[in-house]
């Protein structure tokens, strides 16, 4: 593994309610910002800092991505907890990030939506699926 791990959502959540100069990057895209939701921090009183891995709508991978972090303006040596959809995008950032020198990064499995359940949908698992803070629109 060439990051510091692999974080289920709520301890995510927990560390950075325990830290406060943690941080969590959602990678996802901005279609998927605005039309499925995001975390909300509020209640920690940070905010998700959005980066896409991969650009909409074309799906390239977004050669700026590192500059972008390093724009977003990350506290020295702050944990980074990186969020997609389901937690693959996400291990690429991270991976990314720690290559960078931006660590220690990890990746928080499951995503926003977590995997299909047997009729396609994305209900049984990740961020919003286990009853963490969200808000959609």
């Amino acid at each position: 593994m060439s990051y510091a791990g692999d974080v289920a959502p709520h301890d995510a959540y927990a560390a950075l309610a325990a830290d406060e100069d943690a941080v969590l990057v959602d990678v996802r895209t901005s279609a998927e910002w605005n039309y499925v939701g995001l975390p909300d921090l509020t209640e920690l009183g940070k905010k998700v800092i959005c980066v896409e891995w991969q650009r909409f709508p074309d799906g390239a991978v977004n050669g700026d991505f590192v500059e972008q972090l390093r724009d977003a303006g990350l506290p020295d040596g702050a944990p980074v907890y990186f969020l997609c959809r389901s937690g693959v995008r996400s291990v690429a950032a991270a991976e990314a990030a720690t290559a960078a020198g931006l660590e220690p990064s990890y990746n928080v499995t499951e995503g926003f939506e977590g995997p299909h359940d047997d009729q396609g949908h994305r209900a049984v698992s990740g961020w919003k699926n286990s009853g963490l803070p969200w808000r959609q629109g």
